[in-house]
């Protein structure tokens, strides 16, 4: 049986304590050994048996310590990873990666020349209404796909004093939920041709970002890739082809079930989530409309799948180069919506 993989947590935040230090703990692959935190008390006592560290410097001293994951604010990422690396231990960083797509490069290459691993945490592939929707357009249902829509709404109007909603640490919706809204549609669709994009400010008092909404030309559809603080409710998919649609509203349950304290492989986690609505022509040509209920989520399967990556050599689902476009198309949409025009997108390694 192949030993867990022995995992450093930098920062014990909103996202080290909801995503990554539960996720870790309850995936059967992998062991949270070390958390570097300033909160080192509340630390100790949820994990007793993990290291707790002041800072990168004593995480990066730990031997025993193969992977980093890095939970930390935006304007973090690339340094913190950087120098994971440059230590000789392999990396994940929770999204955006970096806040440009040069900074994704370097870091892909410094990796790359290593023989390590540079994960991104694009955790939201392993959504339960997700995995509903790549298979769904894999198995041809709806036929040809000729719309495609994706919404990550919350509604919030009252703005918070904290760094995901400070423009100069990299805040606001597009850098925060934009990653998961892009990264999806890239595992269903590939490059785009074009990104069109609107981002603005909409809240009073609010200094970053709060909606924005994208749209990646394809040959033959276009994807609509929205998010906003202001909304309070909005479907999640929205998806039609030449043989039906299909509507689906609600997010994936796994945020909520673990800010509840709900662990993976426990009775109900990633259950709950909303079915979706399909309207399609069956074989006889009549219209039928179902209820389709989604795929189980797990975060887990993100651990396992490092886990294999660095013992087993299995390539990580996401790779470096899907990190690399997404910052691109995030910075070609600041540009498309400061400059009020469309942009081409252009792969570049």
């Amino acid at each position: 049986m192949t030993a867990p993989l022995q995992i450093g947590l930098m920062g014990y935040g909103f996202a080290g304590q909801t995503f990554h230090a539960p996720v870790i703990a309850h995936s059967g692959a992998a062991q949270l050994a070390a958390i570097a935190t300033s909160q080192a008390e509340r630390a100790q006592a949820d994990y007793p048996g993990a290291a707790i560290v002041p800072d990168i410097d004593a995480l990066l001293s730990l031997d025993a310590i193969e992977c980093v994951v890095i939970a930390t604010p935006n304007d973090t990422h690339y340094e913190l990873a950087r120098r994971t690396l440059k230590r000789g231990k392999h990396v994940l960083v929770d999204k955006p990666v970096t806040l440009t797509a040069e900074e994704a490069r370097t870091l892909a290459a410094i990796a790359k020349q290593r023989g390590l691993v540079f994960a991104p945490f694009h955790n939201r592939r392993w959504d339960g209404d997700f995995l509903t929707v790549r298979d769904l357009i894999a198995g041809g249902e709806l036929g040809r796909v000729t719309h495609f829509e994706s919404h990550f709404d919350r509604f919030r109007p009252l703005v918070r004093q904290r760094w995901r909603e400070d423009a100069t640490r990299g805040g606001g919706l597009l850098y925060d939920l934009g990653p998961h809204l892009i990264d999806q549609t890239l595992a269903l669709f590939g490059a785009p041709e074009s990104v069109t994009a609107f981002v603005h400010t909409r809240r009073d008092n609010a200094s970053a970002p709060d909606y924005s909404h994208l749209v990646l030309r394809y040959a033959g559809h276009d994807a609509v890739l929205h998010a906003s603080a202001l909304a309070a409710f909005a479907p999640r998919f929205v998806i039609h082809g030449t043989r039906g649609s299909y509507l689906k509203n609600g997010l994936d349950t796994q945020e909520d079930q673990l800010k509840a304290g709900l662990r993976p492989g426990q009775d109900g986690y990633g259950a709950g989530n909303e079915p979706g609505r399909l309207h399609v022509l069956a074989d006889d040509g009549q219209e039928a409309a179902r209820d389709l209920p989604n795929a189980a989520g797990n975060y887990a399967d993100l651990y396992r799948a490092l886990a294999a990556a660095i013992h087993g050599g299995t390539p990580f689902p996401v790779s470096p180069q899907d990190a690399i476009d997404v910052m691109t198309i995030v910075e070609l949409a600041m540009q498309s919506a400061a400059e009020g025009r469309t942009l081409p997108f252009a792969r570049r390694a």
